[in-house]
């Protein structure tokens, strides 16, 4: 259960009454005006994360293999977004759950991570077979990684 659905705004009643108690309106105002000034601090985030994903192409990453080894379950999709600085391609049908979206870099290296109502959930590394003809180191060898999060 999303348990911080509901303390976030018990807390703010819980903590504009005890303004009351302490300053009256003076207190009230002061805690709307710390919410108002949180609100926006978040908003600015948001946008300068878009604004950065917005001079990239969709779906790019510098490094694959980087950002797998970054994902962890729970993550949210801006905090994705906010590390590839690129919006994922979307590989599922729109507003469908879950949602899965795609990250290649220059070497055909794919991620795929799922996401649940914007949280990770699972994400697969798929690296490009090495050409036949080619001596390949054997730690280039393809890779497939399945990471499965715990509900």
């Amino acid at each position: 259960m999303n348990f911080q659905r509901y303390l976030i705004p018990i807390g703010a009643v819980g903590l504009t009454a005890w303004a009351w108690q302490s300053m009256q309106w003076m207190g009230v105002a002061m805690v709307f005006t710390g919410g108002v000034m949180w609100l926006l601090l978040y908003f600015t985030r948001l946008v300068q994360i878009m604004k950065r994903a917005s001079k990239r192409p969709i779906g790019y990453v510098d490094s694959a293999v980087m950002l797998n080894a970054k994902l962890k379950p729970g993550l949210s999709l801006m905090h994705a977004i906010a590390m590839t600085r690129a919006l994922g391609q979307l590989e599922t049908e729109k507003d469908v759950q879950p949602e899965v979206f795609a990250w290649r870099d220059g070497s055909e290296s794919v991620v795929r991570c799922t996401f649940l109502h914007g949280k990770l959930q699972s994400w697969v590394l798929t690296r490009p077979e090495a050409e036949p003809g080619h001596d390949a180191p054997a730690l280039a060898a393809p890779e497939v990684t399945d990471v499965t999060a715990k509900a």
